[in-house]
């Protein structure tokens, strides 16, 4: 289940909502009061920047390792396309040639509405939004998108051998036009087939019982690995077959360039644990051994010494709706030494956590195993991590792994301050704030709020727990409901801490103002707020809105009886009110240990019952509502950012140096990936 890409919208919730400007110049590096963050924005995106602090002080070697890690990163762009759906490079390429070559008028309002259909689709990585995941289509006529590709460079569509323009145009107006074709990338459903009602690229020709049945001959109990996270299942002359994701197999052309990029890492490596992690993970992708994936995972998760780290491979599996099927994602960082101090401090009080949490005690680990915590700053993230970024990484996902050998967790330091510079000029929590009190509490305490609840979730709550000794992974036991349950466990550790005074005994803040502002805010974005991102009529889909509306929800109607948290009615306009935040942590914990039962035991009947009951229902009203407040704002409630360049300074074949360049053009950065970094084919 997912682990670490937490939206940051979804976390700091109401706050993160901002005004920007357009600004297509490259901009070289500078001070952090110099730099503009915001960027470009369409449809219901804003486009940020994020600078990478402290870059200079890194040595020529470790700036050559980023580089080629940056490039091992971008070098998979491609798979993400393919794996959201098996059209996706083909409609891409597409959009590619129709905005860099037509030939026609620019000026109008069909290119202005072609020209944001792109937008939506580069930063979603596809034709479904990447937060709702149901398929958009272009405002612009049908009839005016086959004139821009009339009018574009033939030579550079994706056209099959012989095959006309018209043809081609017929072939795929289709494919994104037609809402009945892949309607939705993730189908989470109850009672339908989820395998064959979600159009990912992850499964062909075959049902969700054929998958069950499939992997259900894997053993999946103590150490084993991650069954079926890095290939495609589909029927080929009637068999069930594996796809596998690797140097020689599906995806091999992408591949081969990461491993290349990875394996010139190798040698200047800051120390033998690092030059150990990658040796494996090209050795994982020259495989595809999931166990050899294993032995990565721990030395990478033992590799606590190094400025410079990594996440590259197939990670996070929110885009297959039965948990199995990972992501392709690399994110590069390197370690923010100032404020890891404070992550930090949380990481070694693991084991306090654990044993004063309000767990049932044969759910608890005995001992808490090998947590390291720091703040990172993001040099470049690709693949299912961009556009939309993650705040806050806690991995190896496997359970045993965690258990036995330990995690690591970060925050994104610099993602975080682009955030909330951008968000400081909104006026969201003016609108929806219930009075002056919480205004004001948000605004002075809210920044740290969010971090630190973005620190508990990371570093204690998805390490936090355990699973009853021969209880299958929870792809098994929870199957559609396993991601939701995962994030809604890991936010209730950081809501039920985030009151405690260990917080303050170990200096991460000095007041309980600060855990009173999260859950202000919790509630008002659980209970309300959130449902801006829902187009009306719409149910939750998404699994983290899922995860934040069944938690504000089940408290709410478990406190009715107390009014621990009300909703307030003030001149016409709907507030959430939390009226004692004591009772209110209480319900938080009581959650919580409910849910850590349902994981620890695989009861999935319960976990149906409560996601479906509190986490997908929507009030029509209470919707209407919140939607007409939030477009009096003029603003977006969805946000991403354009990545910075890393340029090498070459000595012959040698990098001697390495310059960052930070672009501020989202629709230019695009084309410029599809052009270097377009190894895939369109049929896979």
């Amino acid at each position: 289940m997912k682990k670490w890409k937490l939206p940051v919208m979804m976390l700091m919730g109401a706050q993160v909502f901002f005004m920007g400007c357009k600004n297509g110049e490259e901009q070289p590096a500078s001070t952090q009061e110099e730099f503009q963050v915001e960027a470009e924005s369409f449809a219901d995106i804003r486009m940020l920047r994020y600078q990478i602090p402290a870059w200079d002080e890194l040595s020529a070697q470790q700036k050559e390792l980023a580089y080629y890690l940056y490039e091992a990163a971008l070098c998979g762009r491609d798979i993400i396309y393919d794996q959201k759906s098996k059209n996706g490079i083909l409609l891409r390429k597409t959009l590619e040639t129709m905005y860099g070559t037509y030939s026609g008028d620019k000026n109008t309002d069909d290119w202005k509405q072609f020209e944001e259909y792109c937008g939506r689709f580069w930063f979603s990585n596809g034709n479904h939004h990447h937060y709702g995941n149901e398929k958009f289509i272009p405002e612009c006529s049908a009839d005016y998108f086959a004139e821009v590709i009339k009018n574009s460079n033939a030579d550079g569509l994706p056209t099959n051998e012989g095959e006309s323009v018209g043809d081609f145009i017929a072939r795929i107006s289709p494919l994104v036009y037609d809402m009945s074709i892949e309607p939705k990338v993730v189908d989470l459903r109850p009672d339908v087939d989820n395998v064959v009602m979600s159009s990912n690229n992850f499964y062909e020709g075959v049902s969700q019982k054929d998958v069950e049945a499939y992997y259900s001959k894997f053993d999946t109990k103590g150490d084993a690995p991650s069954w079926g996270l890095n290939s495609k299942l589909m029927k080929e002359d009637g068999k069930i077959v594996e796809k596998v994701w690797k140097v020689g197999g599906m995806y091999s052309a992408s591949i081969e360039r990461i491993v290349s990029w990875l394996e010139k890492a190798i040698p200047v490596a800051e120390n033998d644990q690092q030059r150990k992690s990658l040796e494996l993970l090209v050795e994982y992708y020259k495989t595809g051994d999931l166990k050899i994936f294993d032995d990565y995972s721990i030395a990478w998760a033992n590799d606590t010494a190094s400025r410079i780290d990594v996440v590259n491979g197939f990670i996070e599996v929110y885009l297959d709706a039965i948990g199995k099927k990972g992501s392709f994602e690399s994110v590069v960082s390197m370690k923010d030494l100032e404020a890891t101090k404070r992550i930090n401090a949380i990481a070694q009080q693991a084991q306090w956590f654990e044993d004063n949490s309000p767990l049932m005690e044969e759910h608890k680990k005995k001992e808490v195993k090998g947590i390291s915590a720091k703040a990172i700053t993001a040099i470049v993230e690709s693949g299912d991590a961009a556009p939309s970024t993650p705040i806050g990484i806690n991995l190896p996902n496997a359970d045993w792994i965690r258990k036995n050998h330990g995690s690591k967790s970060v925050s994104l330091s610099n993602i975080i301050h682009a955030y909330n510079v951008a968000k400081s000029k909104g006026g969201f929590l003016e609108e929806f704030a219930v009075n002056d009190e919480v205004k004001s509490r948000i605004k002075t305490y809210g920044n740290l709020s969010s971090d630190l609840h973005t620190d508990m979730h990371e570093c204690i709550g998805h390490a936090s727990g355990q699973i009853n000794p021969g209880v299958e992974t929870t792809d098994k036991t929870l199957k559609n409901y396993a991601s939701t349950l995962e994030e809604a466990r890991a936010d209730l550790v950081g809501l039920y801490y985030a009151m405690d005074d260990k917080l303050i005994e170990i200096g991460v803040m000095d007041t309980k103002e600060v855990g009173k502002a999260e859950y202000d805010n919790y509630m008002m974005n659980g209970l309300m707020t959130q449902l801006v991102r829902l187009d009306l009529g719409s149910q939750i889909e998404e699994a983290h809105m899922r995860n934040r509306a069944l938690n504000a929800y089940w408290v709410y109607e478990k406190g009715k009886e107390e009014n621990v948290v009300e909703f307030v009615k003030r001149d016409g306009k709907t507030y959430v009110q939390v009226n004692d935040y004591d009772k209110l942590r209480n319900l938080f914990g009581q959650l919580l240990r409910e849910i850590q039962r349902i994981k620890s035991e695989g009861d999935y009947e319960a976990g149906k019952s409560l996601v479906e009951t509190y986490g997908v229902k929507v009030d029509p009203v209470l919707h209407k509502e919140v939607k007409e407040r939030y477009e009096k704002l003029d603003s977006k409630p969805y946000s991403g950012f354009i990545q910075p360049r890393l340029v090498p300074v070459m000595d012959g074949d040698k990098v001697v140096d390495v310059k960052v360049e930070y672009p501020a053009s989202f629709y230019q950065q695009m084309m410029e990936y599809g052009k270097n970094y377009g190894y895939l084919p369109v049929n896979n």
